[in-house]
Formats: structure tokens, C-alpha cells, sequence
């Protein structure tokens, strides 16, 4: 499960195997998306009050804002996979 945590910025970690998706913040869908979440209580900040790069949609509808740009993230999880540490997860 160590291995499984992505570290999305500020000291916030997210599990993997839970992530949906990783997308920019900046089109109308996401958005909405965004504010959707924030209705329901399922928005999560961990900008830290600093500009939102990324948004982080989990299989739990959870939305995660983070300050970490999409592409960074993104390798991280692709660095989780090629490790093996996602395959276990799935088992």
C-alpha cells in the first residue's frame, strides 16, 4: 500500500488505485465538475490557497484540486505502474 500513495503537493497524498482521472481545470465541463462537487460536499482543496493546476477525479466521485500540474502527476502514477506497485493493488 506505501507504494500506492502519490503525493499530489503540501504534503497530500492520494491512493492510486482510487484515481478516475487527472485533467486540466480549465474547460467548461470540468468546471461544472468542479462546482457539482462542491455542492455535495465531495470537493477536496490541497492547493494550499495556490493556483489550481490539476484536477484529480477519484472512483469515489471525489474531486481533488491540486497545484501540481497534470502531466507531473500523471507520471507519477505511470511511475507506480512500471514498479509493479498498482499490478499487487489489483490482485
Amino acid at each position: 500500500m506505501k507504494g500506492s500513495l502519490i503525493h499530489i503537493g503540501f504534503g497530500n497524498v492520494i491512493y492510486a488505485p482510487r484515481v478516475v482521472a487527472i485533467v486540466n481545470p480549465g474547460s467548461s465541463p470540468i468546471k461544472k465538475l468542479k462546482d457539482e462537487a462542491k455542492e455535495n460536499g465531495k470537493l477536496i482543496d490541497a492547493t494550499e490557497g495556490r493556483k489550481t493546476r490539476s484536477i484529480i477525479i477519484t472512483d469515489s466521485d471525489h474531486v481533488i484540486l491540486s497545484a501540481i500540474q497534470v502531466e507531473t502527476i500523471a507520471q507519477r502514477v505511470a511511475g507506480l505502474k512500471e514498479s509493479g506497485d498498482l499490478a499487487h493493488e489489483a490482485e
